[in-house]
C-alpha cells in the first residue's frame, strides 16, 4: 500500500493571505505558465509567485514571452482581488531588458519588489552543446537577469527586495545540461553584486534554488528524462510551484528584512543527504 502523502494548506495553494506584501508593487518576470495537455495540470513557478504576491495584497505586472500564459497569470492575481498588468517580452533582447522595468513603473507608479524566474536549457553533455546554445542559454538565464537588475537598480523603492529563482541543478552535475546549471550557478554571483550595490538604499536580494518541482515544465523534463526523478527524495515528493512561491514571498516581504545575498536552498534535504 503507498503511503498517502499529507500537504498542508500552505502547499496546495489554499491557504488564505496574511497582509505581507500589502502596498507593494511586484514585477514577476517569467509569470506565465508552459502550456500543457494534461486536464488538470499543475501551477509554473511563476504563475505560482504572481498569485501569491497578490493574495499577500500586492498589485503585480505579469512579465513573459507568452502572452497568453502572462494573461492567464494576470486574471487569476485579479481574482485575488489586486491589480494585474501584463508585459510580454523577450528577454534574450538586452533592450526588452529594461523595457520591462520603464514600462513596470510607469504601470504601477514604481516598484517594491522583482522576481526573476526565467530560464531555458539547451545542449547535452559538453561535447554536446555547440557554443550557439550555449550563447542562448546564457542570454537567457544569466544575461537578462544582470541586465533587469541594472536597470531596476536605480528607481527601485528604498526597503525593496529582488529575488533570484535558481536551481539545484546549480548545486551539483546532474541534468546533463551544463549550460543550464552554469548559468543558474552563475546567479549566486549577480545576486550578491545586486545586494551589495543596494545595501545603501536597504535593497535585497536573494535567491530561492528549487530542486524537483511538480510543474508542467518539470513532467515535461522527467518524460524526457525518466532517470530525474529515479534518486530517492527524502520528504517522499517533489516540492510544489507554491512552496517555490512561498520562499519568494517571504524574501520579498518584511519578515526576511534582514537576509541579503544568501541562498534559500527549497529541496527537501537532497542535496544533503538523499
Amino acid at each position: 500500500m503507498t503511503e498517502e502523502i499529507y500537504l498542508p494548506p500552505e502547499a496546495v495553494g489554499t491557504a488564505p493571505g496574511r497582509g505581507r506584501l500589502v502596498g507593494r508593487r511586484v514585477l514577476v518576470v517569467g509569470a506565465g505558465t508552459r502550456p500543457s495537455p494534461e486536464p488538470d495540470p499543475p501551477m509554473g513557478n511563476g504563475r505560482a509567485i504572481a498569485v501569491l504576491a497578490a493574495r499577500e495584497g500586492a498589485d503585480v505586472v505579469c512579465a513573459d514571452l507568452n502572452e497568453a500564459a502572462a494573461e492567464e497569470t494576470a486574471g487569476l492575481v485579479r481574482a485575488e482581488g489586486a491589480r494585474a498588468e501584463v508585459l510580454v517580452a523577450d528577454v534574450a533582447d538586452p533592450a526588452a531588458c529594461q523595457s520591462i522595468v520603464t514600462e513596470t513603473v510607469d504601470l504601477l507608479g514604481g516598484i517594491d519588489g522583482l522576481v526573476l524566474n526565467v530560464g531555458i536549457g539547451l545542449g547535452r553533455g559538453i561535447t554536446g552543446t555547440t557554443a550557439e546554445q550555449w550563447d542562448e542559454v546564457f542570454a537567457v538565464n544569466t544575461r537578462a537577469h544582470f541586465l533587469i537588475s541594472a536597470a531596476a537598480l536605480p528607481v527601485l523603492a528604498p526597503h525593496s527586495a529582488i529575488v533570484f529563482i535558481s536551481s539545484a541543478a546549480s548545486l551539483r552535475a546532474a541534468t546533463g545540461v551544463p549550460a543550464y546549471d552554469s548559468s543558474k550557478a552563475a546567479l549566486l554571483g549577480i545576486a550578491r553584486q545586486v545586494a551589495r550595490e543596494g545595501s545603501p538604499q536597504r535593497i535585497r536580494a536573494n535567491l530561492v534554488v528549487p530542486s524537483l518541482v511538480d510543474t508542467p515544465l518539470g513532467r515535461d523534463a522527467s518524460r524526457q528524462n525518466p532517470t530525474r526523478t529515479a534518486r530517492r527524495l527524502p520528504l517522499g515528493r517533489e516540492a510544489t510551484a507554491w512552496e517555490v512561491a512561498y520562499a519568494a514571498v517571504w524574501l520579498l516581504s518584511n519578515e526576511s528584512c534582514y537576509i541579503s545575498a544568501h541562498s534559500l536552498v527549497l529541496d527537501g534535504g537532497a542535496t544533503n543527504f538523499a
